[in-house]
């Protein structure tokens, strides 16, 4: 067992130098496929999952739309990929057993994220909290967030009464015990 944690952090070390060679989302499209999670580019609606495939062509052409994370091993230590993102609109986190309150922290952090993410899926994370889910407060253009089976929300009412506050036009869907 850990020697899958040891594998999945080396997946998961975020290679400067190959974002400025080939661009942020050619790089985060790698850490993603590298780690399990699917992209959709912009134009296009087949899912790419296949690291060996990923498509080729001059640095910029295509723009990662969508990313569906379930069962990756993405974690903390690669989430400085996702700064480079400009068109991410939906993100979908599923059994990953990686992602924590530090992670939705910092993706309600990233500069390029607040202003393009509209849509989230939060799913049988379990190591996710009250806190986390309140840190997402500040993805102020997100249209649409569902939580579901997530035992670490202890709080559900004050954490759903403080998130509309905040994000009074957010569409809220709870599938929460």
């Amino acid at each position: 067992r850990r020697f899958w944690g040891w594998l999945n952090a080396v997946f998961n070390k975020v290679d400067y130098e190959r974002i400025q060679a080939v661009g942020p989302d050619r790089a985060a499209s790698e850490w993603l496929l590298r780690c399990g999670a699917l992209v959709r580019y912009q134009g296009h609606q087949k899912w790419q999952q296949d690291y060996n495939g990923l498509p080729t062509g001059p640095m910029g052409k295509y723009k990662i739309e969508a990313i569906h994370a379930t069962d990756s091993c993405i974690m903390y230590r690669g989430f400085d990929y996702l700064d480079g993102l400009e068109h991410v609109a939906e993100i979908k986190l599923q059994k990953c057993i990686y992602i924590q309150d530090q992670c939705l922290q910092r993706l309600s952090e990233t500069k390029n994220l607040q202003k393009s993410l509209l849509q989230l899926w939060i799913i049988s994370c379990g190591n996710v909290t009250d806190k986390g889910i309140i840190a997402l407060h500040k993805l102020t253009n997100l249209e649409y967030l569902y939580l579901s089976d997530l035992p670490g929300i202890r709080e559900k009412q004050t954490t759903v009464r403080i998130l509309q506050q905040a994000l009074p036009n957010l569409e809220l869907e709870l599938d929460l015990e």
